[in-house]
């Protein structure tokens, strides 16, 4: 018997459909109109059955359970009349009956169907733009939407390539090559090329691993990493692609005031000096109009910067195609570019209007017979000193020899101007000359020296005056910085992550897209690096802004057919790039805003009505104009090369933690990555960023370090399943591993505590300074849980148990306590703090400590459940080896706010119990609360113990143990019991067989009750002295029954009662009740053990009282309950007269193990 899946959808028009979005769970519709159903149900024309039918000559149509099917639109729709339907029930649910056993959880755990529909309507549509709104609105007619087309060329090869070329290319990459040389120029372009692919192998595993929709790396980075780490490496890259544009900007504008139109400079320089200064002013003025004009296009709409971007990407392709054909071309008709030389430095063209690269020229005048006028001849001349010349020769100076000269011939002039000669070189001698290799080895120069070239020959002078006309350097060249400026030439590998959505097949076409991008572009730069050496002479390769060559752009000069090509071409391009950056950053803003992980950016999420983010636009174009305002590209270069190496390196690291975690979740298509190259691109991102500026690099971390701790602090919780909650995972489960393999050393103890805390009947704490004493303790930094125990079924009661958790995290909170909640619900206190000591934490982090509060006004509670759970619970921690905290008169102890200014810690240390006493102390002064407090610290010596020898131990023994205390030992003489004691034992004891009385009268009225409700009710006695509540353990069970009365005992439970015998019962049992049964309590005599301890408590007490009366805190060993439990009350008794009068007591009971030592 086979099943097959079934889709029937009928069109149907909105109006029938209210309400029905693409985010309903079950696309199903009960309405009177047609049916949209996309569900699976079983085939109801099975072949088996027809086949059978078949033979048997019966119809072959239908299935004998189905009388009729409607037909409507080609599908049919079968109905059964032997279902009752008096419930309403239509066909839908008829054909949900095969998931009658899961209906009820529907709402929760919804049909595949469901889950399936929803998936296939999923959009990446930013939320609030109209397209979107189109979308859920299923009201109208859906036009058949258009699904996205777009293949790995144009989707993703083209939108990188034009993100990753650009103005560096142009405008540096000439620079680069004639300072580092060739072999360092390919150093530099590869390390850099390496990154990106490296970065973009693992990009490409992140981007196959799911859906990424908008904010492309940052949405990558922060799912993976978490949201500290996403945002703050995602505002690190909103930072970089703003100053991006701002690079982009100041290139697009050096290329129009120094190459297409130098009269348009606003400022000009009145000297030497002021040349610098006014082209930054002019790149200031014309760069922050640009950032308006592109902001302004942006803001309008991004459909006019969309269509543009083929435009500029042609013109970026055509400028590279011209390089590539003028290399080839050099290599038999070199460009005539003349470099003019003296010496062997290199003279600026724009000094010499008259072409002249000579110190003087030769005017010669032939006469003719015909005519009385002279025709001038000119020749060229080197000589410093005029020569000896016939009256038909002039000599005429240049305009290059009034520069290194005072005056006319003759005069004064520059000593390296008169031993050098003037001498013109090839700019480009071309692919064929050789020159590369005088290329091949780097050639950094230092700020304000002149452009060299070694061959030449040359006379030693003294240093250049910046008012000559030579080639200067502006910037002091190294490796380092080349890296820093040449780097932002291989960003933009993010662009065909950030489409994801338009993509045919994302995951195949993001990393063969980007990678094909990366090898075409990486490609292209280290060809260009060969060939710029290879044609190019050096002196014009280091001269950065073309003054050699007459102000030409100096990768223009090797251009094919003319330098415009790539003018106009570089000058389009960085326009394209600078309003691409200026559409991007805003759209990244908007998404990091969005996802509400840091509070104060939350403006920037909202924009116009179609989604664009028109505040975070703002803010971009602001930032974008700080980097105008630096108007240096070479400034700005490293700056952005800084937040993209950050962003590249977390890219890097996501993958890698991904990969060596194993988590289930990552299963990337693209599967051709490993840790091993995550670990080598991030190790690179972080060398670059301390190559290129070390200075930069600690700025950006640092930024990227507070944004982190920001987000940490103050920004909202999310939980994204991220790599580094991953980490910690598995950090956490080694560790807890490794705690597994030996008991901790004693060096190694610190207090793991358990809070017990009580919630009264609105869901309140009732002593939150409990919690408040536990943080105090928190020096010892080790794990804190608080507990708490809700009475009740665990069925019926879980949703207090929320509630009750959710209470204690907010007190968590308050009080500033990190750690954990636990709530566990039973129907006894008692059974459910036995089992939190039981079952609380994990291997080695189990609670060693139990912090608990006092039973406050026990005598005058009539329920005895409060003192009974406390002795119950020091019984339970006593058996389970942990140490014991009761805070006593817990609402006097100080708040976190209240520091103690003066006063003592005493600490009162009657018996051993593995140091507990020394160490609490000790964790507590660490506190701000506690930190002006002494400590002193008191013994008990009986008669037979030497007290001053007692003392000099004591102090040695503290004084090994690196504390520092007061030290007394209070002698304790033996005395005679006194009437006092006895007077209070004896109340003790007859205050607690009243009580019991009272107890069983109040016990026998409810049997009573009970019996006239139900005389047939089989009741349960219990012993004397328990209520209802309190069930006797089973140890207590067995010695009753093995106490001689067992046959009787269970001839008590057992029996049915009848008034004679209740009669007789109460008759035997309760003969307190009767005025000689209170004669008979009061005429008892107090049992001597009794008498014994009421005398210590009222000793010790008396010595407390006397020397620790002014105490802040008072540490005492707390004396364990007695084993047998019918003394409980008793015990209760001893503890209240062994502190009474002390305002804030700890009893401190250890937990049998030492937690203090005196080694090193």
């Amino acid at each position: 018997m086979g099943s097959s899946v079934r889709f029937t959808v009928t069109p149907t028009k909105a109006e029938d459909l209210p309400g029905v979005s693409d985010t309903s769970p079950d696309i199903s519709s009960r309405s009177s109109g047609g049916k949209v159903r996309f569900g699976s149900r079983e085939s109801v024309n099975r072949s088996e059955p027809q086949s059978e039918l078949s033979a048997a000559g019966g119809a072959t149509t239908d299935t004998p359970d189905h009388s009729y099917t409607e037909h409507g639109d080609g599908n049919s729709k079968i109905s059964n009349v032997y279902i009752n339907n008096t419930h309403g029930m239509d066909d839908d649910d008829f054909y949900d009956r095969n998931l009658a056993l899961f209906e009820e959880e529907m709402d929760t755990r919804p049909k595949v169907s469901s889950l399936l529909n929803r998936l296939a309507n999923y959009t990446n549509l930013t939320q609030g733009a109209k397209e979107h709104e189109e979308a859920e609105s299923i009201g109208e007619k859906k036009k058949s939407s258009k699904s996205p087309q777009m293949g790995t060329f144009m989707g993703v090869y083209l939108p990188c390539l034009q993100n990753i070329f650009g103005v560096i290319l142009f405008l540096r990459l000439t620079w680069v090559v004639g300072s580092a040389g060739v072999l360092q120029g390919l150093c530099i372009v590869f390390i850099c090329c390496c990154c990106t692919l490296l970065t973009a192998i693992s990009m490409s595993a992140i981007a196959t691993n799911g859906v990424v929709p908008a904010g492309g790396s940052y949405f990558m980075i922060s799912r993976s990493l978490g949201p500290e780490f996403g945002g703050a490496v995602g505002l690190c890259f909103y930072l970089g692609t703003t100053f991006a544009g701002a690079m982009y900007i100041l290139g697009a504008i050096e290329i129009l005031l120094m190459y297409i139109a130098p009269e348009a400079a606003i400022f000009s320089a009145k000297g030497p000096d002021g040349e610098g200064l006014a082209m930054l002013n002019n790149m200031r003025v014309y760069g922050s109009v640009c950032l308006i004009l592109m902001s302004l296009l942006v803001f309008v709409g991004v459909k006019y910067v969309n269509k543009l971007a083929s435009i500029f990407l042609a013109c970026v392709i055509i400028s590279i195609l011209s390089i590539y054909i003028g290399a080839l071309v050099s290599a038999f008709h070199p460009p005539q570019f003349k470099v003019c030389m003296l010496g062997n430095r290199t003279i600026n063209a724009h000094d010499f209007a008259d072409r002249n690269c000579m110190k003087t020229i030769l005017l010669e005048h032939q006469q003719t017979p015909e005519r009385e006028e002279s025709n001038l001849t000119f020749l060229s001349e080197n000589a410093t000193f005029a020569p000896t010349l016939s009256p038909q020769v002039t000599v005429m100076t240049t305009d290059l020899w009034r520069h290194f000269c005072h005056s006319e011939l003759n005069d004064s002039c520059d000593e390296y101007f008169n031993n050098n000669n003037f001498t013109e070189i090839d700019g480009i001698p071309g692919l064929a000359s050789g020159v590369i290799s005088e290329n091949l080895w780097s050639s950094y120069l230092s700020k304000g020296d002149v452009v060299e070239k070694p061959h030449l020959p040359s006379s030693f002078s003294p240093a250049p005056s910046i008012a000559q006309p030579y080639v200067f350097v502006d910037i002091t060249t190294s490796f380092t910085l080349l890296v820093g400026i040449f780097f932002p030439s291989v960003t933009g590998i993010m662009a065909g992550s950030n489409r994801s959505g338009d993509l045919k097949d994302a995951q195949k076409s993001i990393p063969i897209g980007t990678i094909l991008a990366i090898l075409t572009t990486s490609f292209v730069y280290l060809s260009s690096v060969v060939l710029f050496g290879a044609c190019i002479d050096g002196v014009v390769l280091r001269d950065k802004f073309g003054d050699s060559v007459r102000g030409n752009l100096v990768v223009g000069t090797l251009a094919w057919p003319t330098p415009w090509v790539i003018v106009i071409g570089s000058f389009f391009s960085t326009c394209g790039a600078g309003l691409q950056s200026l559409t991007g950053a805003p759209r990244l803003l908007q998404a990091i805003a969005k996802d509400n992980i840091i509070p104060f950016l939350r403006v920037f999420g909202h924009g116009k009505a179609n989604g664009e983010p028109t505040w975070a636009l703002l803010l971009t174009a602001l930032i974008a104009e700080l980097g105008i305002l630096i108007a240096s590209l070479d400034l700005v270069a490293p700056i952005l090369t800084m937040f993209f190496l950050m962003c590249y390196l977390f890219v890097n690291l996501a993958c890698a933690l991904q990969t060596l975690l194993r988590t289930p979740n990552w299963r990337p298509r693209f599967s051709y990555y490993h840790w091993a190259l995550s670990f080598l691109g991030m190790t690179i991102c972080l060398a670059l960023m301390f190559i290129s500026s070390w200075y930069y690099a600690i700025v950006a971390m640092v930024i990227a370090g507070m944004i982190y701790k920001y987000i940490e602090y103050h920004g909202a919780e999310k939980e994204w399943g991220d790599g580094i909650r991953g980490l910690s995972l598995s950090a956490a489960r080694y560790a807890l591993l490794r705690l597994e393999e030996g008991p901790p050393h004693t060096k190694n103890w610190r207090p793991q505590i358990l809070v017990l805390l009580k919630l009264d009947e609105d869901a309140h704490v009732k002593s939150p300074r409990l919690l408040t004493f536990a943080s105090q303790l928190k020096a010892g930094k080790g794990l804190t849980i608080v507990g708490t125990v809700v009475s009740g079924n665990f069925l019926q009661s879980y949703g207090e148990a929320l509630a009750a958790e959710q209470t204690l995290k907010h007190l968590m909170e308050k009080e500033r306590v990190k750690g954990f909640v636990q709530c566990i619900v039973a129907q006894k206190p008692r059974e459910g703090i036995s089992h939190m000591i039981q079952s609380s934490g994990l291997g080695g982090m189990k609670p060693n400590t139990v912090v608990m509060g006092w039973p406050h006004a026990w005598r005058q509670s009539e329920d005895p459940q409060s003192w009974k759970t406390f002795i119950n619970t020091v019984r339970v921690t006593t058996a389970a080896h942990l140490a014991l905290l009761v805070p006593k008169n817990i609402s006097l102890f100080p708040s976190n706010s209240e520091p103690c200014t003066e006063g003592y810690i005493d600490v009162w240390w009657i018996v051993h119990d593995g140091g507990m006493l020394m160490l609490l102390p000790f964790l507590l002064r660490q506190h701000k609360v506690w930190r002006k407090c002494g400590m002193r610290i008191f013994t008990v010596a009986q008669m037979e113990d030497n007290s001053i020898q007692m003392k000099k131990d004591l102090a040695t023994f503290l004084y090994h143990l690196r504390i520092e205390a007061e030290v007394e030992v209070v002698e304790m003489h033996n005395s005679d019991i006194s009437a006092y004691t006895y007077e209070r034992t004896l109340m003790m004891e007859q205050r607690s067989q009243m009580l019991r009385q009272m107890r069983l009268s109040k016990s026998d009225r409810e049997k009573e009750a009970q019996l006239v409700k139900d005389r047939n009710s089989m009741l349960r006695l219990t012993s004397i002295g328990s209520d209802d509540d309190d069930e006797p353990d089973g140890h207590e069970r067995d010695r009753a029954a093995s106490a001689g009365g067992s046959t009787e005992h269970h001839r008590r439970v057992q029996m049915t009662w009848t008034k004679e015998k209740t009669s007789h019962f109460r008759a035997v049992h309760s003969g307190c009740s009767t005025p000689e049964g209170f004669r008979d309590m009061l005429s008892i005599r107090p049992d001597h053990s009794n008498v014994r301890r009421m005398h210590t408590a009222v000793k010790l007490n008396e010595v407390i009282v006397n020397k620790s009366h002014d105490a802040r805190l008072v540490l005492l060993n707390m004396p364990g309950p007695p084993k047998n439990p019918e003394g409980d009350e008793n015990y209760m008794e001893f503890l209240e007269v062994l502190t009474e009068g002390l305002e804030r007591v700890l009893l401190v009971r250890g937990g049998g193990s030492e937690v203090i030592t005196i080694y090193s």
